[in-house]
């Protein structure tokens, strides 16, 4: 096989042209009879983490995305990291994975509503293939939907777009920096407050502002999560409706200014075609 060039140890580049049979992760299932599964999938996200046992790490999760837009994670940890180094410096690539365990996966806030989790062993096999397609595997929340959502879809994370506008910088403070701003969507009323923390902040400063001068400025926000907080109305028992807002979850989230996406073309016509409100607040034209 052809290694890619700066590919990691064991990670090769494979021609897509084989016969080889592979699972959909759909069809993942707590069965240890099955002890042989194979992916083809895409890596549609990677982060970092440590244990909270033992503050060993990082240890890297990638998320996977498979043809027909299931996701699912894979773990690596557990002295297999060298095993798999470079791998991540390949967010986006296509790769076929190769006898991967299978795990339930834990309540709370996750990264993929998905019941399963998968493992990597001294066994797993991964290899770099060809691009299967050229999707992006994003699932976009229109900003009006988000309040709508239900409680359970509020346990992963969100993906959106909008113009960004009210922006406030809060970095006195070194230890917890915030980029605080707007995303405003289609409308003055379909709107969502932000928070950048940590080195997202400073990332989305210094991005900020190096897209001064261009114009209107978009921002895609993947997998980012969906806080929210009671307001107690003032002399009565009783609390106000939830105020919601998105916020970085560690290396998990991520965002781009303007990108060159269908969908961000889309977004842009139809806000210059029916938003007064955005261009005359400003949203729309020199920051």
């Amino acid at each position: 096989n052809m290694s890619l060039q700066n590919s990691p140890k064991n990670i090769h580049h494979l021609s897509t042209n084989n016969m080889t049979h592979y699972n959909r992760l759909s069809e993942v299932s707590y069965n240890e009879e099955i002890t042989y599964w194979c992916f083809r999938v895409k890596i549609h996200r990677m982060y970092p983490f440590y244990s909270y046992v033992t503050g060993s790490g990082p240890h890297w999760t990638y998320i996977l995305a498979d043809e027909d837009g299931t996701k699912m994670e894979m773990t690596i940890y557990g002295g297999y990291e060298d095993r798999f180094r470079g791998l991540e410096k390949q967010e986006g690539k296509w790769v076929e994975i190769f006898r991967v365990d299978i795990r339930r996966a834990y309540p709370g806030f996750k990264a993929i509503n998905s019941r399963f989790t998968l493992h990597a062993t001294r066994h797993t096999q991964v290899h770099i293939i060809d691009p299967v397609n050229n999707r992006l595997y994003m699932d976009f929340k229109n900003i009006h939907e988000i309040p709508h959502m239900n409680h359970m879809d509020r346990n992963y994370p969100i993906d959106t777009m909008g113009v960004v506008f009210n922006k406030e910088s809060h970095f006195d403070d070194p230890v917890s920096p915030k980029m605080v701003f707007t995303v405003l969507h289609k409308g003055q009323h379909s709107r969502i407050k932000c928070v950048a923390t940590g080195d997202h902040a400073y990332a989305f400063r210094d991005g900020l502002e190096n897209m001064r001068g261009r114009g209107q400025v978009i921002v895609v926000l993947k997998m980012w999560r969906l806080s929210k907080t009671f307001t107690k109305l003032i002399y009565t028992c009783y609390f106000g409706p939830p105020e919601l807002w998105l916020e970085t979850e560690g290396g998990l989230s991520d965002f781009r200014f303007n990108p060159h996406l269908s969908e961000v073309e889309e977004f842009i016509q139809s806000v210059n075609n029916s938003d007064p409100y955005g261009r005359r607040h400003g949203a729309i034209g020199p920051l």
